[in-house]
């Protein structure tokens, strides 16, 4: 367990959470830290889906700006690939993942929310890539995930510019997928997650894998890896335990082992 990041685990669901006040800084521990979170968190069998969250108040705020300010060119490509490395195994984690974005997912709390499979934040949330204002653009996945996830147009009108997006504008352009009231936003998150926590692990991991490696490449391709891991499923004990069930019991009462 880490100084600023830790994972916590309750019938079958793992939290990520970030505790570096005042707003979760990304500096090299938080991201050294998310990697290693993010590893144990996929290699875990009694963590079945994730939320990350950084607390009630903030997701995160950002990179530590001081931090990076102070670094040459050469600390920063070492800083930098190490950042975008532990985020894309955060976004490789096989499972079920939601982020519950409080407060600002500024920069590269942003990035760190886009790594999530689905968002959900509080009403009175910011959330934006103003790193252009520094005179440098997003570095940890921003100008990659966030054009994929609203389109190209969209994202660079945030990029260039730099504005804050409140809650209502995110849910509409489709950063965020559902916005609640504050207090409601670890729960709501939590609930979502909690519906995988007894399903069939192996076949969501399949199904992340399809919809993530089909996006990176051509239909032709991604149809060749949906049917490899589609019919991949038939060496699982999931698979011969939810069509059994259907047959003798009718839909939506199977029980999986995640195996």
């Amino acid at each position: 367990m880490g100084e600023f990041v830790r994972l916590e685990v309750e019938a079958g669901i793992g939290t990520i959470r970030l505790d570096r006040p005042p707003v979760n800084a990304l500096n090299n521990q938080v991201q050294a830290e998310l990697g290693e979170v993010a590893a144990e968190a996929s290699s875990r069998a009694d963590v079945r889906a994730v939320v990350l969250y950084g607390g009630e108040k903030t997701f995160a705020g950002g990179a530590d700006i001081k931090e990076m300010a102070a670094k040459s060119y050469a600390e920063m490509v070492a800083f930098g690939t190490a950042l975008s490395a532990s985020l894309t195994a955060l976004a490789e984690i096989p499972k079920p993942t939601v982020a519950a974005i409080t407060g600002y997912a500024l920069g590269g709390g942003l990035e760190l929310a886009l790594t999530a499979d689905r968002r959900i934040a509080g009403d009175n949330v910011k959330v934006g890539q103003p790193e252009i204002g520094l005179g440098i653009i997003p570095g940890a996945g921003g100008t990659q995930r966030l054009p994929r996830l609203i389109g190209p147009s969209k994202a660079k009108d945030l990029i260039y510019t730099g504005r804050f997006v409140e809650a209502a504008e995110a849910l509409e352009l489709g950063i965020v997928d559902q916005v609640v009231a504050p207090d409601d936003v670890y729960s709501t998150a939590h609930s979502w997650a909690a519906q995988f926590a007894n399903g069939p692990a192996v076949a969501l991991r399949a199904a992340k894998a399809a919809i993530d490696g089909g996006l990176d490449t051509d239909l032709r391709t991604g149809l060749k890896l949906e049917t490899s891991l589609f019919t991949g499923l038939w060496a699982t004990e999931d698979q011969a335990a939810g069509m059994r069930s259907f047959i003798e019991n009718g839909p939506g009462k199977a029980t999986f082992e995640g195996k």
